[in-house]
């Protein structure tokens, strides 16, 4: 499907989030999917992953999570970078990227008429759609190895995994065995609440490290990649239901 991307603006009270659009060129109502980015920024890979979403007939957005800590923030996979990356991750809040969120399905709703919605999020931002599946607008939320969910809240507090039950929504998981950042223990607690709690959910593991989705890291693990995509696409295929 041929598309069109473009920044944008998302307006939250007084922040404007930078976010990246990509969108079916064709007329129609598409369902919108949200796109969280590691701790790297909006860089060229999410942006990629946000393009193909929106080839598959979705408005899809990645939105700056780090808008209020580092404006712009773009780097690659240097453990410079990542060290980097972590001191914004640091500094977020669960209250303020909750707010980022709500803000950019508020703008879609608003520009597109958009009445369904998903996310994505890969690493923290595997963490912050868990976070956000709790609000009423997210129908499917695609969480790949989302660190700290069991033991941490951006900015303190309990951990986010004690909002499991406020989950609205489908949520699916994807975990890596070989992840030294997410122990195998921790992926086993957060399946155990869902099930606990009764949300609708699916846990996915691969034999595969952290960061096994993006093709630009060393751990990129192709055959996990292409199986945890497919699975995205059934997941998203929801919302046209």
């Amino acid at each position: 499907m041929e598309i069109q991307t473009e920044w944008v603006n998302v307006p939250n009270q007084d922040l404007k989030i930078a976010s990246y659009l990509a969108r079916p060129v064709a007329a129609g109502t598409y369902p919108g999917i949200i796109v969280v980015q590691e701790i790297f920024g909006v860089n060229a890979h999410i942006r990629d992953v946000t393009e193909r979403i929106a080839r598959l007939g979705y408005v899809a957005i990645a939105p700056s999570i780090y808008q209020r800590q580092a404006p712009g923030f773009e780097v690659g996979y240097t453990p410079a970078d990542v060290e980097q990356g972590r001191m914004y991750k640091d500094q977020t809040k669960a209250s303020e990227l909750l707010s980022d969120i709500q803000a950019t399905i508020d703008y879609l709703k608003r520009e597109f008429g958009i009445t369904q919605f998903g996310t994505i999020g890969f690493c923290f931002g595997g963490h912050v759609v868990y976070l956000a599946a709790t609000l009423p607008d997210v129908r499917v939320t695609a969480s790949f190895y989302g660190g700290g969910i069991a033991t941490m809240t951006p900015g303190g507090g309990p951990p986010t995994i004690t909002r499991t039950a406020e989950i609205k929504g489908t949520i699916w998981c994807f975990f890596g065995t070989r992840d030294p950042l997410i122990p195998n223990e921790e992926a086993d607690q957060i399946e155990q609440e869902l099930q606990k709690h009764g949300i609708d959910h699916q846990v996915f593991r691969y034999d595969a490290d952290h960061g096994f989705f993006c093709n630009e890291r060393d751990s990129y693990d192709p055959q996990a990649a292409a199986d945890s995509w497919e699975k995205v696409q059934q997941l998203f295929s929801r919302l046209r239901t």
